[in-house]
């Protein structure tokens, strides 16, 4: 079975809290078993941060590690998911320092949908399974359809942040592993999967030569 998927609660009121409270037992008893497994079979478990999840910013991040005591779990750095929770990416990353592991290259952007809708907007609607041309994500799911004025959208490396932002991204991970290695991961929709990875990779290599 795959991780519980709990969802993120605003703890500002007491009742609040007590959710959050026993949303955080089952993750901590449940990735005290993965962080022993991991290292049972000497390897490293990297999660991504993602809004709507438990562990959404590098502070939930390090919180699971601490209250697990986790020596094999840390971040898959995917800066897009931070990006459009309002994030200082390139801070989070020196904050995490030797707790990210790996990271993916992945631009996301805000819309003008976002005055209305907030960057944790949750308007999507359902594919059907029958519907021609669904995107799958794994495990008998597939994307739902966006609303037509999002708040958010992922876009082509180099679309949503600049190329300098990319140096500075690039140069911070470095820093804490000279070798990590940056995978690309495409999702704007705009582009076919070879565009986007070559533009993708085009604004990298721009990056990686100011470094």
């Amino acid at each position: 079975p795959g991780p519980p998927r709990k969802k993120q609660v605003n703890p500002w009121d007491g009742v609040y809290m007590d959710v959050l409270d026993y949303q955080w037992g089952v993750a901590v008893a449940f990735w005290k078993e993965i962080d022993a497994l991991a290292r049972e079979n000497d390897v490293r478990v990297a999660i991504e941060m993602h809004p709507h999840n438990v562990v959404f910013s590098p502070v939930t991040l390090k919180r699971l590690v601490d209250e697990v005591g986790a020596t094999n779990i840390g971040a898959e750095m995917d800066p897009s998911h931070l990006m459009w929770q309002g994030m200082d990416v390139v801070a989070s990353v020196k904050w995490l320092g030797p707790l990210v592991f790996h990271a993916a290259a992945k631009d996301a952007t805000l819309c003008p949908g976002a005055d209305i809708r907030g960057v944790l907007d949750t308007s999507f609607t359902r594919v059907p399974a029958d519907a021609p041309g669904k995107v799958p994500t794994g495990y008998g799911f597939w994307c739902n359809a966006w609303p037509e004025n999002p708040a958010w959208k992922f876009v082509a490396v180099g679309l949503g942040n600049d190329v300098p932002f990319w140096t500075g991204f690039l140069r911070a991970l470095a820093e804490i592993d000279p070798d990590m290695a940056v995978n690309i991961e495409h999702e704007d929709a705009a582009y076919s999967q070879t565009e986007g990875l070559a533009l993708a990779a085009k604004n990298l290599h721009s990056a990686a030569a100011a470094l």
